[in-house]
């Protein structure tokens, strides 16, 4: 008891250890983030944007209340790593509202590609790289059209004279602009960055998150892209546009509320059910956050410190010896043995009408001095030469020996019918009759018929069912008589 104490406490001990250890992991910040201000951060974006349309108008954000969004404002996600809200961005830009996704390797390519944009590689020999290296290949402003025809810049980029990308992704659609292209020596140019107008509003996508880090915002062009972005996603376009809000989102952030205001039951259930799915992504490919590795701890040494305290407090009864166990009745043998065994619970009905079959056989040979075949025709045959077998007799006592061969045959194939009691009892009733006519068994007092669960008063007293009024036999309980 005090060994397997100790052992457990030291289990604890482990576990524990274990335990802290994982829930110790650093948690490392996201890059991306408007409040970093780190080479990787966004603070630079931020501080452009609030500086090109006022502090009141700008809003970083970790949840995005469509209730508060309106056809006016813009969305700049950077880098998301859940999957947004389908109907809400839909809506938000048919109603007017414009959305920007700049994103690589994270999760937005599933909001693109509900608009048909596929994500591709970037060339492997650019024209123009920094330090020559293709990761940091220069995109350039796209001046011509779909049909060759030389156009104006789009207004994000009519500043812009270089972009400089940092392991960016390509973008493909058949129809939207292009904006900025990575062009490349024997092969067709890239498009890094496309435009394209959703109802009354518009989607503007840029494959390279991090063509806006604060480290890139030194280049000019870089810094004229993300001045440009900012007012193409609020200022006025064509006169219809009132100047409204810039909201950013980055990385990890939440949805809530319905654009306009307008929400239903079965969206509550699709925005729970993608955030679970959202969740179990990130655990496949980031692994579990640092509240799960403390929470799992935490159930840990919980589950050890219950097992312990149970395991230390609970008196132990030594086994005892089995040579020194008794021996269970239906392992004894003799009349005992097989009387427990018929009457087990797990033994079928069946066996109970094989017991009284072999005790009508072996009564029979006994009495007529003679090996006895167990059909029905021979046990019928030997029970007229015993004698007292009327014509009555006789047929019931032909009923049960079929019963006895169908419930000797489903035992054999080792499918036992369920017998009915009442079936067993007269089976019991017509084997004692038929024995005591043949005078290989005594008839017992009146009185008896009450142990096979009959009533005296229900028939006169010393008949039987298969015998005249003036005879006087009372069959027992079959399971007794079976085992005698």
């Amino acid at each position: 008891m005090w060994g397997s104490a100790k052992q457990a406490r030291r289990s604890l001990v482990i576990c524990a250890a274990l335990g802290i250890g994982l829930a110790s992991v650093d948690a490392h910040a996201a890059a991306f983030d408007v409040a970093d201000t780190t080479w990787e951060g966004c603070s630079e974006l931020y501080g452009l944007a609030v500086n090109e349309l006022g502090d009141g108008r700008v809003k970083a954000v970790a949840v995005l209340d469509w209730n508060e969004v309106t056809p006016n404002d813009g969305v700049l996600v950077l880098h998301p790593l859940q999957s947004m809200d389908p109907e809400e961005t839909a809506a938000f830009m048919k109603a007017g509202g414009r959305l920007a996704i700049v994103d690589d390797y994270g999760r937005g390519e599933e909001t693109l590609r509900r608009f048909h944009i596929e994500r591709t590689s970037l060339p492997s020999r650019p024209v123009a790289a920094l330090r020559n290296n293709p990761q940091l290949a220069i995109a350039e402003p796209v001046l011509t059209g779909d049909k060759g025809q030389l156009t104006g810049p789009h207004p994000v980029v009519a500043s812009v004279q270089q972009f400089v990308t940092n392991h960016a992704t390509g973008l493909r659609h058949p129809n939207l602009s292009p904006v900025l292209e990575v062009r490349a020596v024997g092969e067709p140019p890239t498009i890094v960055a496309v435009a394209g107008q959703v109802g009354k509003g518009r989607l503007f996508a840029l494959s390279d998150p991090s063509g806006l880090m604060n480290q890139m915002l030194r280049y000019p062009g870089n810094r004229s892209f993300a001045v440009g972005l900012s007012h193409y996603l609020v200022d006025e376009d064509g006169g219809e546009r009132q100047g409204g809000r810039l909201f950013i989102v980055a990385n990890r952030f939440s949805e809530e509320g319905s654009f306009g205001g307008k929400s239903t039951l079965r969206k509550d259930i699709e925005g729970q059910l993608r955030s679970i799915g959202d969740a179990l992504a990130e655990a496949r490919q980031s692994g579990l956050p640092t509240w799960a590795h403390w929470l799992l701890a935490l159930l840990a040494v919980l589950g050890v410190a219950a097992w312990v305290a149970r395991a230390a407090g609970r008196p132990y009864k030594s086994p005892q010896p089995r040579f020194a166990r008794p021996v269970p009745l239906v392992a004894q043998g003799g009349v005992a043995g097989r009387f427990a065994l018929l009457s087990a619970p797990s033994s079928p009905p069946g066996l109970l009408l094989l017991e009284l079959k072999s005790a009508l056989v072996e009564a029979l040979s006994h009495k007529l001095n003679a090996p006895l075949d167990p059909s029905a025709d021979a046990v019928i045959s030997a029970a007229e030469r015993a004698g007292g077998l009327d014509e009555r007799g006789r047929s019931a006592l032909k009923e049960v020996l079929a019963v006895m061969q169908r419930a000797e045959a489903s035992v054999v194939a080792g499918k036992p019918v369920r017998v009915p009691r009442a079936a067993l009892r007269h089976a019991a009733a017509v084997v004692r009759d038929v024995l005591e006519k043949a005078g290989a068994i005594t008839p017992e007092p009146l009185g008896h018929g009450a142990a096979n669960g009959e009533k005296t008063s229900d028939r006169p007293a010393g008949t039987s069912p298969t015998s005249d009024p003036s005879r006087t036999p009372s069959p027992p309980a079959p399971a007794e008589e079976s085992a005698t």
